[in-house]
């Protein structure tokens, strides 16, 4: 394998963006910057690519795209013996294979590990076409390559030192949580305040619990800090408000039939119960003899 030393002594390289770090890897190796077409069965793809999640959907979207404009944007090989692994596009590369392309355009650069790593990072994370989890194991793996600090590596994302923390955060979740984001059944605002929570398994009984019911990023937050310190076997629904069961009471005498007032995923609603289409005429006919009454007074 063809690869190009790194001379630069101490630093991290990261700071820049993407234009710089291949800009880096073209210059220490002499690698032309010319595009050129190579052959589809020429290229095999990065085992190391940060995207591990193909959307088919997202991907299928994109074969739509380059039928109808062509391919707008090369991919970024290295030489690999007698073929080419991809450093960035792999999913463009896999939608043009799929299309039966015989050549893809594609930019080549002798780069090493480290460097080819690097790229194929900063070109999905700047892409912004990652999910949580994978985004922040792209910081992660940044970071140990580069052996670089957060600072650096939101001047390389262009993104701000909060984000690249906040992110960082995820990967203290417990795998089972962290697998619940990788599917798309979490957001990371969800994540956050599964974070809120101090104990592991507290941790996955709510992630569970927001997958099961459907919770907000909001109503999440509300359970999260039901559990505090006291873990989670101790937290229950707030007790509803006494005026709830006040009106209960008094709609129940008034209608004659069984009435609740609750809240339900942070949403009240009054809930009258009837037999059949008769009952519920009495209880309509019951309301609007009421209402009549008020406007009258």
């Amino acid at each position: 394998m063809l690869v190009a030393e790194k001379t630069s002594k101490g630093k991290s390289g990261l700071g820049k963006g993407l234009g710089s770090l291949i800009a880096s890897a073209e210059a220490e190796s002499g690698a032309s910057t010319d595009f050129t077409e190579i052959k589809i069965n020429q290229i095999v793809p990065n085992p190391n690519q940060p995207r591990t999640d193909f959307s088919e959907e997202k991907l299928s979207e994109l074969m739509s795209s380059i039928e109808k404009d062509g391919l707008l944007q090369p991919i970024l090989v290295r030489p690999e013996g007698k073929d080419y692994q991809i450093i960035a596009g792999e999913r463009r590369w896999q939608a043009c294979k799929k299309l039966g392309y015989k050549t893809i355009a594609a930019k080549v650069i002798i780069a090493n590990d480290i460097e080819t790593q690097e790229i194929a990072l900063v070109e999905n994370l700047q892409r912004d076409n990652l999910n949580a989890i994978e985004e922040a194991r792209g910081y992660q793996r940044l970071i140990d390559l580069k052996k670089c600090k957060q600072k650096e590596v939101a001047e390389a994302v262009s993104k701000n030192q909060a984000t690249i923390s906040n992110a960082l955060r995820l990967l203290s979740l417990p795998e089972e949580i962290q697998e619940l984001m990788f599917d798309g059944l979490l957001t990371s605002g969800h994540g956050r305040a599964i974070l809120a929570v101090p104990d592991e398994e507290g941790r996955i009984k709510l992630g569970k619990k927001i997958v099961e019911e459907k919770l907000s990023v909001r109503e999440a937050e509300a359970f999260s800090r039901l559990y505090g310190t006291h873990g989670i076997e101790r937290a229950k629904r707030p007790p509803s408000p006494r005026s709830f069961k006040i009106v209960a009471r008094k709609l129940r005498q008034q209608l004659e039939t069984n009435v609740k007032v609750k809240s339900v995923r942070g949403k009240n609603r009054i809930e009258i119960e009837f037999k059949d289409e008769e009952e519920l005429e009495r209880i309509f006919n019951n309301i609007s003899t009421s209402l009549e009454k008020i406007e009258q007074d």
